[in-house]
């Protein structure tokens, strides 16, 4: 199996240093992250350059390999051997150079970059921003060591790694205990989530008898008998870690609170990292779920299906900004993991790499707006529009490509999901799809007309963003219109093809599940929807009035209770974990403290009733008894030595003549 993976990536397209080096991106930022810690508080930008500067050689990196890519084609892997399991299983580490490692590789580096650079402007004169430029490279980093890895041991590495900057990134602002129960909220969820992925990896790993993605791909494609119901619980286990990377209902109620992080960390982790690992590791280990778990594809599109529907009505009744794009991220995601459950691989991943761009506009789109009116809340903003026109025009951009609008990025990879689910026969979950269009554009256009329209309902007098901060927008904003050509149906740009082949580069080539012909009937549908959803929310939320209170009068019996109560999830969870955490720590007390504890001092009784036996007979009675017996002895035998040695020699002389009469004596009459 080893060799024909090797066999493999020999057979690709290599690019000689930028492949054979690319492990560089993957270290760059981890080593700001260290660099930053040692001398971050002695630089003019408390670190921000070292953190930008890493970013900057990745994006270039990045770039000439997704160009390179889109040319000719690029596969290759590097690996070291770290250790090895008896004589087979194997721990490597290095990096891996295919169609989508460079995607992700692109788009953490560039969408990085430019959130970095936004940073700089939105944490000027914040607290410990030393701090939080080390911990947003180690959060970079760490998600380039999940997507570069060539095995699962490696993803897991950056798995957790990528959990543990979160862990420090949400509760920056420690001094507000609300952060620090956002923090935990969020590692607590995905460490439960976590248990499936290493479950998983372990089963899998030993099944197939190595962790390396591209034999693991091999042997799906083998269709290896063996593997059938390993393949299956194995699969099942990591999409079960991939449910809470990825926000997946009902493990979706981290991720709003998440928002308790500086905006610039929202960003990130909404575009290019985090929430789009679980999603990146379906498509990773796609070969499994096409040719071998294919069993539980149902119950991942029925998950992603809820998630995409379900969770974005949350958004028409939250008042945070942040919070309205956090409940439209954990949607995106389930039409993503809905489409890649289905086959579409290209489908989600192409939607993945849309989204990237909006979701990071919108973010720094509202970070700009609290920067300005210094809350997060709508109800406290209004008529924006006219003191922040950049910032204005920028999220409009990013509201129309995330609604799905023509010809908007957003259009195009939210086209090729519908059009793969009503390919592979999804015709319900196609129309759902559908209807959540027309809830995107609804929540959305509730979200730009109570931010930017009407009268501005805050205090202070609010004002454009500076430079540093409206340049990105820009920067983000051109993408977002224009990125969705790169995977046209039935169109391959001259010279470089479309999306769906550069994607396609990998061991187990993976093609397209959907008609090369765009479905006008098909796309115009969801194109309708997502219209409807704009002029319905503009009837009911365009229109000022005194309050924003008033304005944001909206309300639907029933339906609306049951939002504002968020399904009740979250209640659920919170009396699970006090029914369970409450009694299982006392037990967990117990057992502590009445048999850990118990073994543990009757242990040491044991051994300090030994001990004083040891040293009370056996020593200090035995053998120094012994020692001193024998002492004693050697002392009166040389007491009694001692008195025949007087230095007479007449006394020497009659012992003499004594000593040799007896020796006569017993040689004559004895011997």
């Amino acid at each position: 199996m080893a060799t024909e993976a090797e066999q493999a990536v020999e057979a690709g397209i290599t690019g000689g240093f930028w492949v054979d080096n690319a492990g560089i991106v993957l270290i760059l930022p981890l080593v700001a992250f260290l660099l930053i810690l040692a001398f971050g508080k002695r630089m003019k930008n408390n670190g921000a350059e070292l953190a930008i500067g890493a970013l900057a050689v990745n994006s270039v990196w990045a770039t000439v390999l997704f160009v390179m890519n889109m040319t000719s084609g690029v596969l290759g892997q590097t690996t070291f051997e770290i250790a090895r399991i008896g004589s087979d299983l194997v721990f490597e580490l290095g990096w891996v150079v295919d169609g989508l490692s460079i995607m992700m590789y692109f788009l953490v580096s560039v969408v990085g970059l430019i959130v970095f650079i936004y940073a700089v402007g939105y944490m000027h004169g914040d607290v410990r921003v030393d701090w939080f430029f080390a911990a947003f490279s180690l959060f970079a980093g760490s998600m380039l060591i999940l997507v570069g890895a060539p095995n699962l041991i490696q993803l897991i590495i950056g798995w957790e790694g990528v959990g543990l900057a979160s862990y420090f990134l949400i509760g920056f602002y420690w001094e507000d205990m609300a952060n620090v129960n956002a923090g935990n909220k969020a590692f607590m969820v995905n460490r439960l989530a976590d248990i499936g992925l290493m479950l998983g990896a372990i089963i899998l790993g030993l099944a197939i008898g190595t962790f390396d993605f591209a034999e693991m791909d091999l042997a799906a494609a083998e269709h290896v008998e063996s593997l059938g119901a390993v393949a299956v619980v194995g699969g099942a286990l990591l999409f079960f870690g991939a449910m809470g990377k990825s926000a997946q209902f009902p493990l979706h109620i981290w991720l709003p609170d998440a928002m308790a992080g500086p905006t610039p960390v929202s960003a990130l982790m909404h575009a290019a990292t985090m929430v789009t690992a679980g999603v990146y590791l379906m498509g990773r280990v796609f070969p499994l779920f096409e040719y071998l778990a294919a069993e539980i594809r149902p119950w991942m599109v029925a998950i992603g299906a809820i998630t995409l529907f379900a969770i974005g009505f949350l958004a028409l009744v939250a008042d945070d900004i942040k919070r309205v794009l956090a409940y439209s991220t954990v949607s995106q995601l389930g039409y993503m993991m809905t489409a890649v459950a289905a086959g579409g691989y290209t489908a989600g991943l192409f939607h993945l790499f849309t989204h990237a761009f909006f979701k990071a506009l919108l973010f720094l789109g509202a970070g700009s707006v609290i920067h300005a009116v210094h809350s997060n809340n709508m109800s406290d903003m209004g008529g924006l529009r006219k003191q922040m026109p950049r910032t204005y025009w920028t999220f409009v951009v990013g509201t129309l490509a995330l609604a799905g609008i023509i010809p908007f990025s957003g259009f195009w990879s939210k086209d090729e999901i519908l059009a793969t689910l009503g390919f592979e026969g999804y015709t319900a979950v196609m129309v759902i799809a559908i209807a959540g269009a027309f809830v995107t554009a609804f929540y959305m256009t509730r979200a730009v007309a109570l931010t930017f329209f009407g009268d501005y309902k805050g205090h202070g007098q609010p004002h454009e963003s500076p430079a540093i901060m409206t340049v990105p927008l820009v920067a983000l904003a051109i993408p977002s219109i224009l990125f969705g050509l790169f995977n046209v149906p039935g169109w391959h740009i001259p010279g470089i093809g479309n999306f769906s082949e550069w994607l396609a580069v990998r061991v187990v080539p993976m093609g397209d599940h959907h008609p090369e012909a765009i479905d006008l009937a098909l796309a115009g549908s969801g194109l309708l929807a997502a219209v409807l959803g704009i002029v319905v929310g503009w009837v009911i939320w365009g229109k000022d009035r005194e309050t924003q209170a008033e304005r944001d009068r909206f309300d639907i019996p029933v339906l609306y209770p049951l939002l504002h109560n968020k399904y009740y999830i979250d209640d659920l969870a919170d009396g699970i974990t006090a029914g369970t955490m409450g009694p299982l720590a006392r037990f967990t007390n117990w057992v502590n403290d009445y048999v850990i504890d118990g073994v543990v001092n009757g242990v040491a009784i044991m051994t300090r009733g030994l001990g004083s036996f040891v040293y009370g007979v056996v020593d200090q009675r035995g053998v120094d008894g012994v020692i001193h017996g024998l002492g004693a002895g050697a002392d009166g035998a040389g007491s009694a030595l001692r008195k025949w040695q007087t230095g007479r020699i007449q006394q020497y002389a009659a012992s003499f003549v004594a000593g040799a009469l007896v020796l006569i004596v017993l040689f004559v009459f004895v011997i």
